[in-house]
């Protein structure tokens, strides 16, 4: 039996979180960072200086542009970028 994928359609395309730069109130931006993954001060604090870094992966548009405002708030540098739909053979 051939294996078979299909893409499903939906409105909402995933999005990545990119941090691109920390700014200069790092350790505002590690809170930031911290509430929004969920990891620990010190692991946050390795996420927010080895830029340019994916804080979350596939999450709705709306949540994706939620935590680039938190991030740009706290003078960190972020973007969101849409997920590439996979090439299935």
């Amino acid at each position: 039996m051939a294996d078979e994928y299909f893409l499903l359609v939906c409105d909402d395309a995933p999005h990545d979180v990119v941090l691109t730069d920390a700014g200069v109130r790092v350790m505002d931006v590690v809170q930031v960072v911290r509430r929004l993954t969920g990891l620990s001060l010190w692991r946050s604090k390795v996420l927010a200086t080895q830029v340019p870094a994916v804080l979350l992966a596939a999450v709705p548009e709306k949540d994706a542009a939620a935590a680039v405002s938190a991030l740009r708030d706290a003078g960190a540098r972020a973007e969101t970028r849409e997920r590439p739909e996979p090439d299935f053979p």
